[in-house]
């Protein structure tokens, strides 16, 4: 069964219809088991069973990216206690009030991406308009400085599709050495950003954060704050222009944006499996026992269009009862940022429909390109008239 960039949703349906949990290669290669549908993807997601943590993993099993210490202590590796103490300080910095008051700057920053756009009648999308908004979002937040921002999204590009590996050795270690310099400015000079409150957490008399978790979960927070968001405008923006009686419909009332957003990730989220994991003892899952140590990939794309959850699931309805999808996770992994990466997509949308109200693709359907990914579902460009 090939999972096809262009429309993976025809091998989940097929792979749901023939089983719930299937013996396949990983991205790496390696072996791994797929699980498809709904139910055991929800409870999977939430067995402290099945840990995060690479050292419960078997030798020559998939175990995803490698990545050096000071950026690999992040929070889609660890596993209670750690996790716990962790995300407990995140969750304290990153307050309602924080992410409340990005709504004004986002809407600035995404009327100055789109009034070019607008002038020249068209352009990319995701260079011209989703790549950069959500990395000016989240490096607002952190307090990075304006000089760096290209050179960060690169980096990203090029961790996850690199050319060759001298090019990701490049990008990780031109990444390392951006946030030891961004760590030691906000030390020596603290802002009102999470960056400055994470080194507070960290050089307090508990020492709650060390060196390596204090850079990974920078990296984090930074990395899926930009490279989600810029999916999920790209995905969600194609989702309308699919079907233009949807985007005339919020076009008429913005109501109905919150309903839309929610189920605009459902419909085509950026992630399409949730961070592997490692049982750490023999798990039954679907009816199939999974030894402990090997590869689990719950397929959160897979599951979002499972019939039996969602009724005609490959439709967009804004009328669908709100909630219940896995876009964002479910349990202890839940995403921490989903309150700020719905507000920046009901802003991005809001902001499109404003002034490109007559947006349209500018290029034939089939000739739109997505990224050769099974971890990341995104198109590298959204070329478009308006």
């Amino acid at each position: 069964m090939t999972i096809t960039p262009s429309d993976p949703y025809a091998a989940y349906s097929a792979l749901r219809r023939s089983g719930p949990v299937h013996r396949i290669a990983g991205p790496d290669g390696s072996p791994s088991w797929f699980v498809t549908r709904y139910d055991d993807v929800r409870r999977a997601l939430a067995d402290p069973r099945l840990s995060v943590d690479r050292s419960n993993a078997l030798p020559g099993n998939y175990r995803g990216l490698n990545l050096p210490p000071a950026l690999d202590a992040n929070l889609l590796n660890m596993d209670p206690p750690d996790h716990t103490r962790i995300r407990s300080l995140v969750t304290r910095a990153f307050t309602p009030g924080r992410i409340d008051a990005l709504a004004g700057p986002i809407r600035r920053t995404a009327d100055a991406l789109l009034a070019p756009v607008v002038r020249r009648g068209g352009g990319d999308l995701v260079a011209d308009y989703a790549a950069p908004l959500p990395i000016t979002v989240i490096c607002d937040l952190l307090g990075v400085p304006d000089d760096v921002r290209t050179d960060f999204r690169a980096w990203t590009d090029t961790m996850l599709a690199p050319p060759g590996p001298d090019e990701a050795r490049a990008a990780i270690g031109a990444m390392l050495r951006f946030f030891a310099e961004l760590i030691g400015g906000k030390r020596s000079i603290p802002g009102d950003d999470l960056v400055s409150d994470l080194i507070a957490a960290h050089d307090d008399d508990d020492d709650r954060l060390n060196d390596d978790e204090l850079t990974s979960l920078v990296f984090l927070i930074l990395f899926a704050g930009y490279e989600n968001v810029v999916h999920l405008i790209g995905n969600a923006t194609l989702a309308l222009l699919d079907e233009p009686k949807l985007w005339d419909r919020l076009r008429s009332d913005r109501s109905q944006l919150p309903a839309a957003v929610d189920e605009l990730m459902r419909y085509d989220g950026p992630a399409p499996l949730a961070i592997r994991r490692f049982p750490v003892e023999d798990v039954e899952i679907g009816g199939v026992v999974i030894p402990a140590g090997e590869t689990v990939l719950l397929g959160i794309s897979s599951a979002n269009r499972d019939a039996d959850r969602f009724a005609d699931p490959d439709r967009v309805d804004f009328d669908r009862a709100v909630g219940g999808h896995l876009a964002l996770g479910h349990g202890i992994h839940y995403c921490l940022g989903a309150p700020l990466a719905r507000l920046e997509i009901a802003i991005a949308l809001e902001a499109l429909l404003d002034h490109a109200p007559d947006l349209a693709l500018g290029v034939p359907r089939p000739e739109l390109r997505w990224r050769d990914s099974i971890r990341t579902r995104g198109l590298l460009a959204l070329p478009v008239v308006c």
